[in-house]
């Protein structure tokens, strides 16, 4: 649903709706619809510039020469619209970290902290991480195992293998995308053949022929750069191999049963044990220290390399204290893979530890899975809880969900309660100042009101907030 009121938002150049609809609501501002467009393009063929202005600095894509790129400019209404989306430069970083596992993936691959394999081709040095390209290729497995076993530097000294190419390959393998230049793309295409890579060579080729069938029928523009966007799922379930194999042996139910589990056979190369409970589990730095500012100043800040683990002597060992097992194996897959199965009786265990290890990612996770469960019965509880872990998109699911049973609310002496500790806890409030709990539920109760009768009963619901506002002295 909010999916589709995006694209009609676009299209009419509602940018208020626009903006809570990304900013409240979390809706990717990227998704295609059934004729693969985007908000961005219906925002310009409509001809709305400053709602295009907003997409592009929240992160649309639009880099120029790219077919998504020249799409929107072809169907531009107006030259403004057109000048502005040539002047685009690049995905700001505020519009990179609202996707902070790919961005995650992006900065470990450009800045290779903890990487621990080198790749030179031809002059130009790649940093790697061992772990991920065995999640991410059979083929890397295999050379780690046998030509390259052991080997920190590895130079490729092959003619035809080209730094650029090789360099698109690895960003294919940590982020899912490809970003290739149209000349370089038979090298990129060899590079993956040779990596065994079948479903990139067939993606690869799907996406030429997208690109000379749009350039062949819009003369006048040139797509000089081919860019592949990620399969989020294909690209998650490979990370997660990492966690699965991280798992200590007594935990595993069921690895290798399937001929395509490759868990229990390619090693990983974890360099970090945290020991949960008595239990071990083999990580790698990259991940924990890339994802969560708190491991990041755990290991690289104040952890000593006193303790190793017996069964690895080179691999350091910490032990973490006041969490259990079974939630540490939630924030350990979701660190690999953005995501995990959680379980009501779970996720507010989870949310805490979250909480505690600066995972807002997995905080908004847990939001998610909370906000199913919205009732009557629950939803000032779920609002506190909003409020008291920062969970925006919840806290606004919870006004919604008030606004809808308002009448019944303003009989309940907990909402009244609610309604003054939000008032208090403003800094210097006056008396006629708003209240951020009233004035959500009056947006929404207000909110998409299209008929007679929807006017009607909206106004019974204010005019139901407004008594209850009185009756306890707030004038807002």
């Amino acid at each position: 649903m909010d999916v589709y009121d995006l694209f009609s938002s676009c299209r009419k150049g509602d940018i208020c709706r626009v903006r809570y609809l990304v900013e409240q609501r979390d809706v990717d501002l990227n998704v295609r619809d059934k004729w693969d467009s985007t908000p961005l393009y219906y925002a310009c063929l409509c001809g709305h510039e400053e709602l295009v202005q907003y997409l592009l600095a929240s992160g649309a894509k639009c880099e120029a020469n790219t077919f998504d790129g020249e799409r929107c400019v072809y169907g531009s209404l107006s030259d403004s619209i057109r000048r502005l989306l040539k002047d685009y430069k690049c995905v700001s970083v505020r519009a990179m970290q609202r996707n902070d596992f790919n961005y995650f993936l992006h900065m470990l691959l450009e800045q290779g902290q903890h990487s621990d394999v080198k790749f030179q081709v031809h002059g130009q040095t790649f940093p790697a991480h061992r772990c991920v390209l065995s999640a991410r290729s059979e083929y890397f497995t295999e050379m780690f195992e046998t030509k390259w076993n052991g080997k920190s530097l590895i130079t490729l000294k092959h003619p035809l293998i080209n730094p650029a190419a090789f360099g698109a390959i690895l960003q294919y393998f940590y982020t899912g995308r490809m970003d290739i230049d149209i000349n370089l793309v038979e090298d990129s295409r060899r590079l993956a053949k040779q990596c065994k890579m079948t479903d990139l060579i067939e993606e690869l080729e799907n996406k030429c022929k997208q690109v000379y069938d749009f350039v062949s029928s819009k003369p006048g523009t040139y797509v000089h750069v081919l860019s592949l966007e990620p399969h989020t799922c294909q690209l998650q379930e490979e990370m997660a191999q990492l966690a699965d194999s991280a798992l200590p042996t007594e935990l595993q139910v069921g690895f290798g049963e399937l001929p395509f589990n490759r868990v229990n056979r390619f090693p990983t190369y974890p360099d970090i044990c945290f020991r949960v409970e008595g239990y071990d589990f083999l990580c790698h730095k990259a991940f924990f220290c890339g994802r969560s500012d708190y491991f990041k100043a755990l290991l690289e800040d104040h952890f000593s390399e006193g303790e190793q683990l017996q069964s690895q002597p080179s691999t350091p060992m910490l032990t973490l204290h006041n969490i259990p097992h079974e939630i540490f194996i939630h924030i350990m897959y979701y660190i690999y893979t953005d995501d995990t199965e959680l379980r009501m009786e779970d996720v507010f265990d989870v949310l805490c530890v979250a909480d505690m290890y600066l995972l807002p990612g997995l905080k908004r996770l847990c939001g998610k899975t909370l906000a199913k469960t919205i009732c009557e019965e629950n939803v000032l509880h779920m609002w506190k809880t909003a409020k008291l872990f920062r969970l925006s998109r919840l806290e606004d699911q919870c006004t919604e969900f008030m606004a809808k049973i308002i009448e019944r609310l303003v009989e309940q002496a907990e909402f009244a309660e609610i309604i003054k500790e939000d008032a208090a806890s403003l800094e210097e409030r006056q008396e006629t100042d708003s209240v951020p709990l009233v004035d959500d539920i009056r947006y929404h109760i207000a909110s998409n009101v299209q008929t007679y009768s929807a006017i009607e009963e909206a106004n019974q619901k204010l005019e139901a907030l407004e008594e209850l506002l009185s009756s306890i002295n707030i004038d807002c």
